[in-house]
């Protein structure tokens, strides 16, 4: 049985093309997802996953919407190829059934890979020289510098039996933000 696989990262991508091509190669039953690459958490791969079986052939469009990376690829060719099922990927020309096919299923697993590796250290680059500039990126400070003088003043503040006079959560309440902010805010070294 010829079973298709697709999917799209997010809700303004559309499925139509891969559902198309898949039909177009014979696929008797398609599963679809519409969600990022990078989750682990793919329903309709996993459904794919446990409905192959020994002499069944998974297609796909492209190999990119198959795996997060080249280890979760090669786990995915290491599965199927344990349960004997082929790979098909249409936009590569790609066919696992042959020796050459499982050959450049690795080798464009290995470019893909490399891509996303340069893609991330172009972005480090990038974020690096912005922070070299003075530029900080993320989402603006939800406290002015006043407002985290007076969480200070408030978390510093204390009662006559020595304990302090205000929670965390009071300090939020006064600030109008949560209290994660103002750990953040009081202990800007503080992970997470």
């Amino acid at each position: 049985m010829r079973i298709g696989y697709g999917r799209v990262s997010t809700t303004d991508q559309n499925l139509d093309a891969q559902r198309t091509a898949l039909e177009a190669a014979g696929c008797e039953e398609i599963y679809l997802d519409q969600i990022s690459g990078k989750l682990t958490n793919r329903p309709e791969l996993d459904r794919v996953m446990t409905r192959l079986r020994a002499g069944d052939t998974l297609v796909i469009t492209k190999l990119d919407r198959l795996g997060r990376s080249l280890k979760h690829l090669l786990e995915v060719s290491a599965e199927l190829e344990a349960c004997t099922v082929d790979l098909v990927v249409l936009d590569q020309g790609l066919d696992t059934s042959t020796p050459v096919g499982r050959f450049m299923f690795q080798i464009l697993g290995a470019v893909a890979e490399f891509e996303r590796s340069l893609n991330v250290e172009r972005t480090m680059d990038g974020l690096a020289s912005a922070r070299a500039k003075g530029k900080v990126g993320g989402r603006k400070s939800a406290l002015t510098p006043a407002q985290v003088r007076h969480a200070r003043f408030m978390r510093d503040e204390r009662d006559e039996d020595g304990r302090p006079r205000h929670t965390v959560q009071e300090i939020a309440d006064e600030l109008g933000v949560a209290r994660a902010t103002i750990y953040r805010a009081l202990d800007p070294d503080r992970v997470g």
